[in-house]
């Protein structure tokens, strides 16, 4: 009993030191725009990478880097997109969570993602087999839980490593 006690508490702690916001959109896979502090700010996952789920440069420059046709590349993008709906939606409330950076060079804001019932999105994506891994330092809290999620998903064949 007082173990539960101890983990709830825990628990809290951990969503006080999270931002609140509110889903805005759903920009693809690994981008959504949120409200937080009144103002509609696109948050970056940390940590993951989906496929690109529209025809632009970074499609062309990962079709050159693995040899996968751009074609599949976007379909893959649209499958990721299509996943990450089924989890959130526009209205939704989240938590934030930051690492060492707080922006990328595109100005979003890079954060790992919370639900309302305490799981991450970055992770569910991974686990799910709809995220590939993405580090960059120092933004590298949670690697090695999405290093084993993400080799455990492409081992089950989950998601876009069923094909």
């Amino acid at each position: 009993m007082i173990n539960l006690l101890l983990i709830t508490v825990l628990l809290l702690q951990q969503l006080q030191q999270r931002d609140e916001a509110v889903v805005q959109r759903i920009i693809d896979g690994d981008t959504i725009k949120v409200v937080l502090n009144e103002k509609v700010v696109k948050v970056r996952l940390i940590g993951i990478d989906t496929p690109e789920d529209k025809l632009n440069k970074k499609a062309f420059e990962d079709s050159k880097k693995s040899g996968i046709d751009t074609e599949v590349i976007i379909e893959h993008g649209k499958k990721a997109t299509e996943f990450i709906k089924t989890v959130i939606k526009k209205g939704d409330i989240i938590y934030l969570e930051y690492d060492v950076q707080r922006y990328d060079i595109y100005g979003r804001l890079l954060a790992y993602v919370y639900l309302q019932d305490g799981r991450m999105l970055n992770e569910i994506l991974v686990v799910e087999g709809y995220a590939n891994l993405m580090t960059i330092p120092p933004n590298i809290k949670y690697y090695d839980i999405f290093l084993k999620s993400y080799s455990k998903a492409r081992e089950e064949k989950k998601g876009l490593w069923k094909e």
